[in-house]
């Protein structure tokens, strides 16, 4: 063959650098400088997670299992899929923040990418480009896929998945149905029943939308089922059935059982809050940091920069996510994560529906109502009514609310050959009410500025002078002002994520979009101190005088240290690559060991050492260990030794360990 015609042709590099693929490439580019700028704030991440990193590497054992500290006392609690990958990530690049959070960065990048190929094949160029530029600057979306949380995992699966229902609505095919169930199933191994959020909307499309025969239907999707269940299920069984004594203690649940945490912690207790069917009620998981009344995560109440404390003007109600009711997601705490464009998403939405005709054979804009718009409404009722999660759970609106504003906007603009009048004013109204709630949202956060609002309010007169100066409205909207009235709505949206990326919570492991810009220079407020930091130090670090007299003093122990929980723990894991006991879990609540399991680890050598004090809410278990380090060891009388009141949780939760127990003989 000829080095010619090894080349490619002119014409085939024009038809490969078309306008939409070097649009797209714009796109991604934003995106990646968006989550991988200012890297360098992470840190470590997630401690507790990035702790179980460094003992996942250790074993098989500790792998499978996900055990939150390499002696392998207990797991996480969530599933291990997502923490698999990043162990490998890990076991290339070493265990630190820029191993950890690349996987859910490259997802992010995936997920618009899949998500762009998932609008346009139905909607056009126009649409697909639209939706992913509106996941790129999705503010929740940038903050998740910056951490070690594996949501941004979950999302991209659940983009296969939504992929895989479409094929299968479209063609019939029974393997391309399996093949979505199966994808939520492995969905499920990573956040659990988060990634059931959008199952309703996948089971309907296919009902609904599917050219056969309803019994077939019906038969199809009950075989889905069939394999989504077991797929679903499949580690935490074999958890379950291992027998306790040769794995981890099961991390959040209270009979150290997996499927125990699926059904309470994970599971009712996601949706009652307190009333759930676990004996510690309303128990933090390993991503919350503060009880029910104290501030929201990465803050204190004297700390500038931090959010307000629940109930104040940035967040009320517990842990930031405002009062459950019809507005929760439009309430400050809430509102900056994802709801920038639900407005025109519900108004466009809502739309759709009424100039549908549903008699007529299913066409791609029921199929996008029925998946898109779905996913969104099923996951914003449940966030509107569940009383247990945090802000960045959020991010699973991003995908359906992009898709929905985008399918929205492009039926908007075709609407206009039929009906001008109607589409124009749809437009303007959408427009208006979603800015109009964007500075209203704003200000929630004493954010507002001239600079922020200013462009987009010229943006939107622009465009909708424009639009009503115009005689000719039957010759349709001209690109020109759809230009200025996107411009307009994007902006704030926009701006707001770059400050995600900009302004970093440094003061604690939970992840969420910017959380206000009064401490801005130049922008307001009464400090000039880094917006989301709080001054003391940063969850996960370590009394340097305790880590090396612990290093001096148990060479020849299994343990560093035994501890009341993560949150006191991962930070020496991280600092040594040690075992440190977790006795009660992430937060303390977790039955992991008593007195006497304490007394036999002293017994065996394992343990010399116990860091011990405000130990968290399990009474029970924490009474028996306080009681035995009392009447069998002894105190270790240095206060060098002790963690300053600085490295002491602030959020009223566990961890606050302030008494140092030397136990067993020091000589053996």
């Amino acid at each position: 063959m000829s080095f010619s015609r090894s080349l490619p042709r002119v014409g085939s590099l024009r038809s490969i650098l078309t306008p939409v693929h070097l649009a797209l490439v714009l796109i991604v580019l934003l995106a990646a400088t968006l989550r991988f700028a200012n890297l360098a704030t992470v840190g470590n991440a997630n401690p507790y997670y990035t702790a179980a990193v460094t003992a996942m590497l250790r074993s098989w054992s500790n792998f499978f299992f996900v055990a939150a500290e390499p002696g392998g006392s207990v797991s996480l609690d969530k599933p291990p899929l997502g923490f698999w990958i990043q162990t490998l990530s890990a076991s290339l690049f070493g265990v630190n923040g820029f191993a950890v959070v690349p996987p859910q960065l490259l997802a992010g990048i995936a997920s618009i990418l899949l998500l762009f190929h998932l609008v346009r094949r139905s909607f056009g160029d126009l649409a697909g480009l639209l939706a992913a530029l509106l996941l790129a600057v999705t503010p929740v979306a940038i903050a998740v896929e910056r951490n070690n949380t594996p949501d941004a995992l979950l999302i991209l699966i659940l983009l296969l998945a939504a992929w895989a229902f479409l094929k299968a609505t479209e063609t019939g095919r029974l393997r391309t149905l399996l093949l979505g169930a199966l994808l939520v199933g492995v969905g499920f191994n990573i956040k659990m029943l988060q990634a059931f959020l959008p199952l309703p909307a996948f089971y309907a499309l296919y009902l609904f939308g599917a050219q056969q025969p309803w019994r077939r239907k019906l038969r199809n999707l009950t075989l889905a089922t069939l394999l989504l269940i077991p797929v679903s299920l499949s580690w935490a069984l074999i958890v379950d059935l291992t027998p306790a004594d040769q794995r981890p203690y099961m991390g959040g649940s209270s009979t150290n059982s997996a499927l125990e945490l699926i059904v309470g912690y994970n599971g009712l207790q996601r949706l009652l809050g307190g009333a759930g069917p676990a004996p510690t009620s309303a128990r933090p998981s390993s991503d919350q940091l503060q009880p029910p009344g104290s501030p929201p995560p990465g803050s204190r109440p004297d700390a500038p920069g931090g959010p307000p404390m629940g109930g104040g003007t940035n967040g009320s109600g517990m842990f930031g996510t405002g009062q459950a009711g019809a507005l929760r997601l439009f309430q400050a705490g809430l509102a900056a994560q994802v709801s920038w464009l639900l407005p025109f998403g519900l108004i466009a939405l809502g739309a759709m529906l009424l100039k549908s005709s549903w008699r007529q054979p299913s066409s791609a804009l029921h199929h996008a109502l029925i998946l898109w718009g779905g996913w969104l409404l099923t996951s914003a009722l449940f966030f509107s009514v569940a009383g247990f999660f945090h802000q960045y759970y959020l991010v699973m609106l991003g995908p359906p609310l992009a898709a929905v504003v985008a399918i929205g906007v492009t039926w908007l603009w075709r609407l206009r050959q039929s009906h001008p009048v109607q589409a124009t004013l749809l437009l303007i109204v959408a427009s208006v009410v979603t800015l109009v709630f964007q500075i209203y949202a704003v200000a929630l956060y004493q954010s507002l500025s001239w600079w922020v609002a200013l462009p987009a309010i010229m943006g939107l007169g622009g465009g909708g002078m424009l639009l009503f100066s115009l005689r000719t409205q039957r010759r349709g909207l001209p690109p020109l002002a759809l230009t200025l009235l996107l411009a307009a709505l994007l902006t704030i949206p926009t701006v707001w994520s770059a400050f995600t990326t900009a302004y970093v919570n440094t003061s604690s492991s939970l992840t969420q979009a910017y959380s206000g810009s009064a401490f801005i220079p130049g922008m307001g407020g009464p400090s000039g101190a880094p917006p989301n930091s709080a001054s003391g130090p940063m969850q996960g670090e370590v009394n340097q005088n305790l880590l090396d007299y612990l290093q001096a003093h148990t060479q020849d122990t299994t343990y560093l240290l035994l501890v009341p929980s993560s949150q006191v723990g991962a930070g020496y894991v991280l600092a040594t690559g040690r075992p440190v006991f977790y006795a009660g879990g992430f937060n303390g609540s977790d039955p992991v060991i008593d007195g006497d399991g304490v007394a036999n680890l002293v017994e065996r050598g394992e343990v010399r050492y116990v860091l011990w004090g405000n130990a968290g809410p399990n009474r029970t278990t924490n009474a028996s260990i306080s009681s035995y380090l009392q009447t069998a060891c002894s105190v270790v009388d240095d206060p060098t030794l002790l963690l300053p009141a600085g490295d002491q949780p602030q959020r009223g939760g566990p961890g606050g360990a302030s008494t140092l127990y030397q136990c067993g003989d020091p000589a053996r």
